[in-house]
Protein backbone atom coordinates (compact mmCIF):
# COMPACT_ATOMS: atom_id res chain seq x y z
CA UNK A 1 0.00 0.00 0.00
CA UNK A 2 1.54 3.49 -1.26
CA UNK A 3 1.23 6.10 1.75
CA UNK A 4 1.35 9.65 2.21
CA UNK A 5 2.85 10.33 5.26
CA UNK A 6 0.95 13.64 6.91
CA UNK A 7 2.54 16.63 7.32
CA UNK A 8 4.19 16.33 3.92
CA UNK A 9 1.77 18.75 2.33
CA UNK A 10 0.92 22.70 2.78
CA UNK A 11 -0.05 23.71 6.38
CA UNK A 12 2.83 21.63 7.68
CA UNK A 13 6.07 23.81 7.07
CA UNK A 14 6.19 26.02 9.58
CA UNK A 15 5.05 29.71 10.03
CA UNK A 16 7.21 32.13 7.41
CA UNK A 17 7.22 35.67 9.82
CA UNK A 18 8.98 39.08 8.55
CA UNK A 19 11.86 39.86 11.29
CA UNK A 20 10.06 41.95 13.91
CA UNK A 21 12.38 44.78 13.32
CA UNK A 22 11.08 45.14 9.38
CA UNK A 23 7.42 44.62 10.61
CA UNK A 24 7.70 47.66 13.07
CA UNK A 25 8.97 49.99 10.46
CA UNK A 26 6.20 49.26 8.65
CA UNK A 27 3.38 49.45 11.19
CA UNK A 28 5.12 52.58 11.95
CA UNK A 29 5.43 54.13 8.84
CA UNK A 30 1.82 53.11 7.52
CA UNK A 31 0.39 54.86 10.99
CA UNK A 32 2.36 58.00 9.91
CA UNK A 33 0.78 57.90 6.81
CA UNK A 34 -2.56 56.55 8.15
CA UNK A 35 -2.59 59.86 10.51
CA UNK A 36 -1.17 62.40 8.03
CA UNK A 37 -3.84 61.74 5.60
CA UNK A 38 -6.35 62.13 8.53
CA UNK A 39 -4.83 65.34 9.29
CA UNK A 40 -4.74 67.03 6.42
CA UNK A 41 -8.02 65.68 5.23
CA UNK A 42 -9.77 66.89 8.33
CA UNK A 43 -7.50 70.03 7.97
CA UNK A 44 -8.93 70.84 4.47
CA UNK A 45 -12.58 70.30 5.63
CA UNK A 46 -12.24 72.81 7.87
CA UNK A 47 -10.82 75.31 5.51
CA UNK A 48 -7.86 76.02 7.22
CA UNK A 49 -5.15 77.87 4.98
CA UNK A 50 -3.01 79.43 7.61
CA UNK A 51 -1.55 79.18 11.23
CA UNK A 52 -0.76 82.43 13.37
CA UNK A 53 2.65 83.28 14.51
CA UNK A 54 3.07 83.32 18.01
CA UNK A 55 6.46 85.25 19.69
CA UNK A 56 6.78 82.81 22.79
CA UNK A 57 5.12 79.96 23.74
CA UNK A 58 3.25 80.19 26.83
CA UNK A 59 2.62 77.32 29.64
CA UNK A 60 -0.69 76.57 27.83
CA UNK A 61 1.07 75.91 24.38
CA UNK A 62 3.77 74.13 26.48
CA UNK A 63 1.43 71.57 28.36
CA UNK A 64 -0.49 70.95 25.10
CA UNK A 65 3.14 69.77 23.40
CA UNK A 66 4.04 67.89 26.70
CA UNK A 67 0.69 65.86 26.28
CA UNK A 68 1.00 65.37 22.66
CA UNK A 69 4.55 64.10 23.12
CA UNK A 70 3.04 61.56 25.46
CA UNK A 71 0.56 60.59 23.53
CA UNK A 72 2.67 59.59 20.79
CA UNK A 73 5.17 57.44 22.85
CA UNK A 74 1.88 56.34 24.17
CA UNK A 75 0.35 55.07 20.71
CA UNK A 76 3.94 54.12 19.74
CA UNK A 77 4.26 52.04 22.75
CA UNK A 78 0.46 50.71 21.79
CA UNK A 79 1.59 49.59 18.25
CA UNK A 80 4.75 47.66 19.23
CA UNK A 81 2.18 45.55 21.49
CA UNK A 82 -0.08 45.14 18.74
CA UNK A 83 2.32 43.91 16.27
CA UNK A 84 4.17 41.69 19.40
CA UNK A 85 0.63 40.35 20.67
CA UNK A 86 -0.26 39.21 16.95
CA UNK A 87 3.14 37.89 16.56
CA UNK A 88 3.08 36.10 19.84
CA UNK A 89 -1.08 34.78 18.55
CA UNK A 90 0.35 33.56 15.31
CA UNK A 91 3.46 31.44 16.46
CA UNK A 92 0.81 30.04 19.62
CA UNK A 93 -1.70 28.95 16.56
CA UNK A 94 1.36 27.43 14.68
CA UNK A 95 2.37 25.55 18.02
CA UNK A 96 -1.42 24.60 18.49
CA UNK A 97 -1.41 22.81 15.07
CA UNK A 98 1.87 21.42 15.69
CA UNK A 99 0.40 20.08 18.43
CA UNK A 100 -2.66 18.94 17.03
CA UNK A 101 -0.72 17.05 13.76
CA UNK A 102 1.96 15.27 15.90
CA UNK A 103 -1.30 13.81 17.85
CA UNK A 104 -3.03 13.34 14.63
CA UNK A 105 0.10 11.56 13.13
CA UNK A 106 0.38 9.32 16.12
CA UNK A 107 -3.44 7.65 15.46
CA UNK A 108 -3.07 7.75 12.05
CA UNK A 109 -0.03 5.44 12.26
CA UNK A 110 -1.74 3.41 14.80
CA UNK A 111 -4.88 3.19 12.58
CA UNK A 112 -3.17 2.47 9.40
CA UNK A 113 -1.11 -0.83 11.57
CA UNK A 114 -4.57 -1.85 12.07
CA UNK A 115 -5.22 -2.58 7.94
CA UNK A 116 -1.96 -4.52 7.97
CA UNK A 117 -3.83 -7.30 10.51
CA UNK A 118 -5.13 -10.15 9.84
CA UNK A 119 -8.44 -10.50 11.68
CA UNK A 120 -11.83 -8.84 10.00
CA UNK A 121 -12.65 -7.20 13.52
CA UNK A 122 -9.24 -5.35 13.91
CA UNK A 123 -9.62 -4.55 10.28
CA UNK A 124 -12.81 -2.36 10.70
CA UNK A 125 -11.30 -0.83 13.62
CA UNK A 126 -8.86 0.34 11.73
CA UNK A 127 -11.11 1.76 9.13
CA UNK A 128 -13.73 3.53 11.44
CA UNK A 129 -10.76 4.95 13.07
CA UNK A 130 -9.04 6.35 9.64
CA UNK A 131 -12.82 7.96 8.93
CA UNK A 132 -12.71 9.04 12.76
CA UNK A 133 -8.88 10.42 12.01
CA UNK A 134 -10.40 12.26 9.08
CA UNK A 135 -13.11 13.84 10.59
CA UNK A 136 -10.86 15.12 13.31
CA UNK A 137 -8.03 16.65 11.04
CA UNK A 138 -6.57 19.79 11.55
CA UNK A 139 -6.18 20.04 7.74
CA UNK A 140 -7.71 19.58 4.48
CA UNK A 141 -4.82 18.11 3.21
CA UNK A 142 -4.67 15.68 6.36
CA UNK A 143 -8.29 15.05 5.51
CA UNK A 144 -7.20 13.58 2.01
CA UNK A 145 -4.53 11.69 3.40
CA UNK A 146 -6.96 9.53 5.49
CA UNK A 147 -9.35 9.34 2.33
CA UNK A 148 -6.24 8.26 0.22
CA UNK A 149 -5.28 5.15 2.64
CA UNK A 150 -8.60 3.93 2.91
CA UNK A 151 -9.43 3.76 -1.00
CA UNK A 152 -6.30 2.27 -0.91
CA UNK A 153 -7.26 -0.33 1.00
CA UNK A 154 -9.88 -0.92 -1.67
CA UNK A 155 -7.12 -1.08 -4.59
CA UNK A 156 -5.61 -3.97 -3.13
CA UNK A 157 -5.73 -7.55 -4.60
CA UNK A 158 -9.25 -8.90 -4.35
CA UNK A 159 -10.19 -12.27 -5.13
CA UNK A 160 -14.33 -11.71 -6.17
CA UNK A 161 -16.58 -14.92 -4.98
CA UNK A 162 -16.96 -16.03 -8.95
CA UNK A 163 -13.12 -16.77 -8.67
CA UNK A 164 -12.87 -18.45 -5.43
CA UNK A 165 -12.23 -22.49 -5.63
CA UNK A 166 -14.86 -24.84 -5.22
CA UNK A 167 -15.88 -26.46 -1.87
CA UNK A 168 -13.19 -24.26 0.14
CA UNK A 169 -15.24 -23.56 2.85
CA UNK A 170 -12.43 -21.60 4.43
CA UNK A 171 -11.76 -19.22 1.31
CA UNK A 172 -14.76 -18.90 1.31
CA UNK A 173 -15.34 -17.03 5.05
CA UNK A 174 -12.15 -15.07 4.61
CA UNK A 175 -13.88 -13.77 1.41
CA UNK A 176 -17.02 -12.81 3.17
CA UNK A 177 -15.02 -11.36 5.82
CA UNK A 178 -12.77 -8.75 3.35
CA UNK A 179 -16.09 -8.13 1.37
CA UNK A 180 -17.72 -6.56 4.89
CA UNK A 181 -14.82 -4.67 5.30
CA UNK A 182 -14.56 -3.13 1.74
CA UNK A 183 -18.46 -2.39 1.71
CA UNK A 184 -18.02 -0.67 5.27
CA UNK A 185 -15.42 1.76 3.86
CA UNK A 186 -17.66 2.64 0.98
CA UNK A 187 -20.38 3.27 3.27
CA UNK A 188 -18.64 5.29 5.36
CA UNK A 189 -17.20 7.44 2.13
CA UNK A 190 -21.23 7.16 0.90
CA UNK A 191 -22.31 8.57 4.61
CA UNK A 192 -19.72 11.81 4.60
CA UNK A 193 -20.18 12.36 1.14
CA UNK A 194 -24.16 13.31 2.21
CA UNK A 195 -23.02 15.48 4.86
CA UNK A 196 -23.63 19.01 3.17
CA UNK A 197 -20.84 20.60 1.84
CA UNK A 198 -20.42 23.08 4.84
CA UNK A 199 -20.78 20.12 7.14
CA UNK A 200 -17.56 19.77 9.09
CA UNK A 201 -17.53 16.40 8.45
CA UNK A 202 -18.54 16.84 4.87
CA UNK A 203 -15.94 14.52 1.85
CA UNK A 204 -17.53 16.39 -0.84
CA UNK A 205 -14.83 18.07 -2.87
CA UNK A 206 -11.90 15.40 -2.01
CA UNK A 207 -10.40 12.71 -4.76
CA UNK A 208 -11.40 9.46 -4.50
CA UNK A 209 -9.01 6.86 -6.01
CA UNK A 210 -10.57 3.64 -7.00
CA UNK A 211 -8.49 3.09 -9.94
CA UNK A 212 -8.06 -1.04 -10.70
CA UNK A 213 -10.14 -1.96 -8.03
CA UNK A 214 -12.10 -4.96 -7.94
CA UNK A 215 -15.66 -4.40 -7.09
CA UNK A 216 -18.69 -6.64 -5.98
CA UNK A 217 -21.24 -4.50 -5.06
CA UNK A 218 -21.03 -1.36 -2.88
CA UNK A 219 -23.72 1.80 -1.97
CA UNK A 220 -22.52 5.26 -2.68
CA UNK A 221 -26.76 6.23 -2.83
CA UNK A 222 -27.49 9.63 -1.90
CA UNK A 223 -23.68 10.80 -1.94
CA UNK A 224 -23.86 14.81 -3.47
CA UNK A 225 -20.67 14.58 -6.05
CA UNK A 226 -19.91 18.81 -6.10
CA UNK A 227 -16.09 18.74 -7.06
CA UNK A 228 -13.07 16.65 -6.52
CA UNK A 229 -12.56 13.82 -9.06
CA UNK A 230 -13.90 10.06 -8.10
CA UNK A 231 -11.65 7.43 -10.25
CA UNK A 232 -13.09 3.95 -11.18
CA UNK A 233 -11.08 4.02 -14.21
CA UNK A 234 -9.40 0.15 -15.11
CA UNK A 235 -12.11 -1.32 -12.24
CA UNK A 236 -13.64 -4.53 -12.81
CA UNK A 237 -17.51 -4.69 -11.70
CA UNK A 238 -17.64 -8.43 -11.42
CA UNK A 239 -20.90 -9.15 -9.72
CA UNK A 240 -23.55 -7.48 -7.01
CA UNK A 241 -24.84 -4.02 -7.54
CA UNK A 242 -23.04 -0.68 -7.33
CA UNK A 243 -25.53 1.75 -5.95
CA UNK A 244 -25.63 5.43 -6.71
CA UNK A 245 -29.55 5.86 -6.60
CA UNK A 246 -30.26 9.30 -5.94
CA UNK A 247 -27.34 10.84 -5.90
CA UNK A 248 -26.41 14.32 -7.20
CA UNK A 249 -23.81 15.09 -9.89
CA UNK A 250 -23.29 19.08 -9.98
CA UNK A 251 -19.51 19.61 -10.06
CA UNK A 252 -16.22 17.37 -10.40
CA UNK A 253 -15.97 14.47 -12.56
CA UNK A 254 -16.23 10.84 -11.98
CA UNK A 255 -14.22 8.78 -14.00
CA UNK A 256 -14.83 5.05 -15.53
CA UNK A 257 -12.41 4.87 -18.12
CA UNK A 258 -11.11 1.23 -19.43
CA UNK A 259 -13.78 -0.46 -16.43
CA UNK A 260 -14.76 -3.72 -17.00
CA UNK A 261 -18.50 -4.42 -16.26
CA UNK A 262 -18.65 -8.52 -16.17
CA UNK A 263 -21.57 -8.77 -14.14
CA UNK A 264 -24.19 -7.65 -11.94
CA UNK A 265 -25.09 -3.69 -12.17
CA UNK A 266 -23.83 -0.33 -11.73
CA UNK A 267 -27.21 1.70 -10.91
CA UNK A 268 -27.48 5.34 -11.05
CA UNK A 269 -31.40 5.09 -10.97
CA UNK A 270 -33.09 8.76 -9.77
CA UNK A 271 -29.47 10.57 -10.19
CA UNK A 272 -29.27 14.24 -11.09
CA UNK A 273 -26.62 15.08 -13.55
CA UNK A 274 -26.72 19.03 -13.13
CA UNK A 275 -22.64 20.35 -14.58
CA UNK A 276 -20.74 16.88 -13.83
CA UNK A 277 -18.45 14.97 -16.23
CA UNK A 278 -19.04 10.97 -15.86
CA UNK A 279 -17.09 9.65 -18.49
CA UNK A 280 -17.40 5.48 -19.31
CA UNK A 281 -14.46 5.92 -22.31
CA UNK A 282 -13.28 2.87 -23.28
CA UNK A 283 -15.40 0.67 -21.06
CA UNK A 284 -16.16 -3.38 -22.00
CA UNK A 285 -19.56 -4.61 -21.28
CA UNK A 286 -19.88 -8.66 -21.19
CA UNK A 287 -23.02 -9.10 -19.59
CA UNK A 288 -23.39 -6.36 -16.99
CA UNK A 289 -26.45 -3.51 -16.60
CA UNK A 290 -25.92 0.01 -16.18
CA UNK A 291 -29.24 1.96 -15.22
CA UNK A 292 -30.13 5.68 -15.65
CA UNK A 293 -33.60 4.82 -15.03
CA UNK A 294 -35.45 7.95 -14.22
CA UNK A 295 -32.33 9.95 -13.58
CA UNK A 296 -32.85 13.96 -14.83
CA UNK A 297 -29.92 15.28 -17.29
CA UNK A 298 -30.11 18.80 -16.71
CA UNK A 299 -25.98 19.44 -17.65
CA UNK A 300 -23.40 17.91 -18.08
CA UNK A 301 -22.04 14.93 -19.66
CA UNK A 302 -22.13 11.34 -19.66
CA UNK A 303 -19.88 9.78 -22.32
CA UNK A 304 -19.42 6.14 -23.37
CA UNK A 305 -17.17 6.85 -26.57
CA UNK A 306 -15.26 4.07 -27.89
CA UNK A 307 -16.95 1.40 -25.59
CA UNK A 308 -17.25 -2.13 -26.58
CA UNK A 309 -20.12 -3.45 -25.80
CA UNK A 310 -20.78 -7.74 -26.15
CA UNK A 311 -23.79 -8.15 -24.26
CA UNK A 312 -25.95 -6.88 -21.24
CA UNK A 313 -27.91 -3.44 -21.25
CA UNK A 314 -27.46 0.50 -20.82
CA UNK A 315 -30.75 1.47 -19.72
CA UNK A 316 -32.58 4.74 -19.79
CA UNK A 317 -36.21 3.51 -18.77
CA UNK A 318 -38.01 6.99 -17.63
CA UNK A 319 -34.85 9.29 -17.84
CA UNK A 320 -35.44 13.29 -18.56
CA UNK A 321 -33.22 14.80 -20.77
CA UNK A 322 -33.40 18.77 -20.41
CA UNK A 323 -29.89 19.27 -20.97
CA UNK A 324 -26.27 18.15 -21.46
CA UNK A 325 -25.23 15.71 -23.43
CA UNK A 326 -25.16 11.80 -23.44
CA UNK A 327 -22.27 10.28 -25.92
CA UNK A 328 -22.06 6.81 -27.80
CA UNK A 329 -19.59 7.91 -30.49
CA UNK A 330 -17.34 5.73 -32.33
CA UNK A 331 -18.36 2.78 -29.56
CA UNK A 332 -19.28 -0.77 -30.89
CA UNK A 333 -22.71 -2.62 -30.33
CA UNK A 334 -22.07 -6.07 -30.89
CA UNK A 335 -24.84 -7.35 -28.53
CA UNK A 336 -26.99 -6.07 -25.34
CA UNK A 337 -29.80 -3.41 -25.64
CA UNK A 338 -29.41 0.53 -25.11
CA UNK A 339 -32.42 0.92 -23.91
CA UNK A 340 -34.38 4.19 -23.93
CA UNK A 341 -37.79 3.13 -23.07
CA UNK A 342 -40.64 5.76 -22.21
CA UNK A 343 -37.35 8.47 -21.78
CA UNK A 344 -38.33 12.09 -22.43
CA UNK A 345 -35.81 14.01 -24.67
CA UNK A 346 -36.96 17.78 -23.97
CA UNK A 347 -33.23 19.22 -24.20
CA UNK A 348 -29.86 18.38 -25.10
CA UNK A 349 -28.53 15.76 -27.60
CA UNK A 350 -27.70 12.20 -27.44
CA UNK A 351 -25.12 11.00 -30.05
CA UNK A 352 -24.69 7.86 -31.39
CA UNK A 353 -22.34 9.28 -34.38
CA UNK A 354 -19.98 6.70 -35.98
CA UNK A 355 -21.04 4.01 -34.20
CA UNK A 356 -20.19 0.61 -35.18
CA UNK A 357 -23.29 -1.82 -34.78
CA UNK A 358 -23.13 -5.55 -35.72
CA UNK A 359 -25.88 -6.94 -33.52
CA UNK A 360 -28.31 -5.97 -31.03
CA UNK A 361 -30.68 -3.65 -29.93
CA UNK A 362 -31.32 0.32 -29.74
CA UNK A 363 -34.56 0.31 -28.31
CA UNK A 364 -37.11 4.00 -28.03
CA UNK A 365 -40.58 2.56 -26.83
CA UNK A 366 -43.22 4.98 -26.02
CA UNK A 367 -39.92 7.45 -25.86
CA UNK A 368 -40.94 11.15 -26.10
CA UNK A 369 -39.02 13.18 -28.49
CA UNK A 370 -40.17 16.99 -27.47
CA UNK A 371 -36.72 18.89 -28.23
CA UNK A 372 -32.83 18.41 -28.67
CA UNK A 373 -31.21 15.84 -31.00
CA UNK A 374 -30.63 12.39 -31.46
CA UNK A 375 -27.55 12.26 -33.64
CA UNK A 376 -27.21 8.38 -35.88
CA UNK A 377 -24.50 10.31 -37.93
CA UNK A 378 -22.16 8.58 -39.71
CA UNK A 379 -22.83 5.18 -38.05
CA UNK A 380 -21.89 1.77 -39.73
CA UNK A 381 -25.33 -1.31 -39.14
CA UNK A 382 -23.85 -4.58 -40.25
CA UNK A 383 -26.83 -5.96 -38.04
CA UNK A 384 -29.01 -5.17 -35.10
CA UNK A 385 -31.84 -2.88 -34.52
CA UNK A 386 -33.61 0.58 -34.06
CA UNK A 387 -36.65 0.33 -32.87
CA UNK A 388 -39.70 3.53 -31.91
CA UNK A 389 -42.32 1.54 -31.06
CA UNK A 390 -45.39 4.44 -30.41
CA UNK A 391 -42.24 6.80 -30.27
CA UNK A 392 -43.86 10.44 -29.95
CA UNK A 393 -41.79 12.89 -32.20
CA UNK A 394 -42.96 16.44 -31.42
CA UNK A 395 -39.96 18.91 -31.84
CA UNK A 396 -36.98 17.06 -31.64
CA UNK A 397 -34.44 15.99 -34.35
CA UNK A 398 -33.79 12.39 -34.63
CA UNK A 399 -30.79 12.30 -37.80
CA UNK A 400 -29.29 9.26 -39.44
CA UNK A 401 -27.20 11.31 -42.10
CA UNK A 402 -24.19 9.69 -43.82
CA UNK A 403 -25.69 6.35 -42.23
CA UNK A 404 -24.56 3.23 -44.05
CA UNK A 405 -26.59 0.15 -43.39
CA UNK A 406 -25.70 -3.55 -44.49
CA UNK A 407 -28.03 -5.60 -42.74
CA UNK A 408 -30.16 -4.63 -39.49
CA UNK A 409 -33.64 -2.86 -38.86
CA UNK A 410 -35.29 0.79 -38.01
CA UNK A 411 -38.87 0.20 -37.23
CA UNK A 412 -41.40 3.05 -36.24
CA UNK A 413 -44.49 0.48 -35.28
CA UNK A 414 -47.31 3.21 -34.45
CA UNK A 415 -44.45 5.95 -33.94
CA UNK A 416 -46.28 9.83 -34.68
CA UNK A 417 -44.72 12.97 -35.52
CA UNK A 418 -42.19 14.06 -37.66
CA UNK A 419 -40.32 11.87 -40.05
CA UNK A 420 -36.22 10.83 -38.66
CA UNK A 421 -34.01 13.39 -40.89
CA UNK A 422 -31.86 11.25 -43.78
CA UNK A 423 -32.99 8.16 -43.01
CA UNK A 424 -31.78 5.75 -46.75
CA UNK A 425 -33.00 2.58 -47.74
CA UNK A 426 -31.67 -0.71 -45.35
CA UNK A 427 -29.48 -3.24 -47.29
CA UNK A 428 -32.58 -5.36 -46.62
CA UNK A 429 -34.94 -3.49 -47.32
CA UNK A 430 -36.79 -0.02 -47.46
CA UNK A 431 -37.81 0.78 -43.15
CA UNK A 432 -40.42 -0.46 -41.59
CA UNK A 433 -42.94 2.19 -40.79
CA UNK A 434 -46.03 -0.03 -39.77
CA UNK A 435 -48.58 2.15 -38.41
CA UNK A 436 -46.05 5.13 -38.64
CA UNK A 437 -47.97 8.36 -38.41
CA UNK A 438 -45.56 11.28 -40.27
CA UNK A 439 -46.06 15.11 -40.10
CA UNK A 440 -43.92 15.24 -43.21
CA UNK A 441 -43.15 12.41 -46.18
CA UNK A 442 -39.75 10.63 -46.45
Amino acid sequence: MSLRLPGSRTGQRGLRLWPVGVVLGLAFLTAMLVASAVFYTGWDLLGARGMKAQPQIDSKTLFDLVKLSFGVVAGAGALVALVVAYRRQRVDEDGSLRDATRLHTERFTTAVSQLGDGSPAVLLGGVHALAGLADDAPTRDLRQTCIDVLCAYLRLPYTAKSALPASDPEALHTYLALREVRHTIIRLIRDHLRHPADHPHSWQGHDLDFTGAVFDGGDLSGAVFSGGTVNFADATFSSGTFRFLNSTFCGGTVNFTGATFADGTVGFNNATFDGASVTFLRTEYTGATVAFNEAAFNDGTVAFNNAAFRSGTVNFVRTKFLGGTVNFRTSTLDGGTINFTDARLSGGSVHFTSMTVLDGNFRFKRAKFEGGTVLFKGSSFRGGAVTFPRAVFAGSTVVFNSTTFGGGAVTFAQATGNAPVGLPGLGGGAPTTTGLVLATGW
